[in-house]
């Protein structure tokens, strides 16, 4: 199994409904061995437009990194992203050297 990262950027519109999205998320990052390698509201822009939050989260696998995001749980929990939130960009990727498809 070869790890695979989530890229993440989007802007935070309503930061008191954004705020339940985080702590909701660790029982399931838990749940499918993910880890939060880089959170940053603050990141620095070098090239092309920037995004407010910018988040790499890593999976052991991409089953699991798909499985997390059709988890009825996080399925419920989502909303607290996608409605707080506009711009939203997730990418999968794989590890250097691999592939995610």
């Amino acid at each position: 199994m070869e790890a695979v990262y989530y890229m993440i950027s989007y802007d935070i519109d309503n930061w008191e409904g954004f705020s339940q999205y985080g702590p909701a998320l660790v029982p399931l990052f838990k749940k499918y061995g993910a880890e939060v390698l880089a959170s940053d509201t603050a990141g620095i822009v070098v090239e092309g437009e920037g995004r407010m939050m910018n988040a790499i989260v890593k999976f052991p696998s991409k089953e699991a990194a798909l499985g997390m995001y059709d988890d009825p749980e996080y399925v419920a929990i989502k909303k607290f992203r996608t409605e707080n939130t506009s711009r939203c960009t997730m990418v999968l990727v794989a590890s250097l050297g691999s592939r995610v498809g």
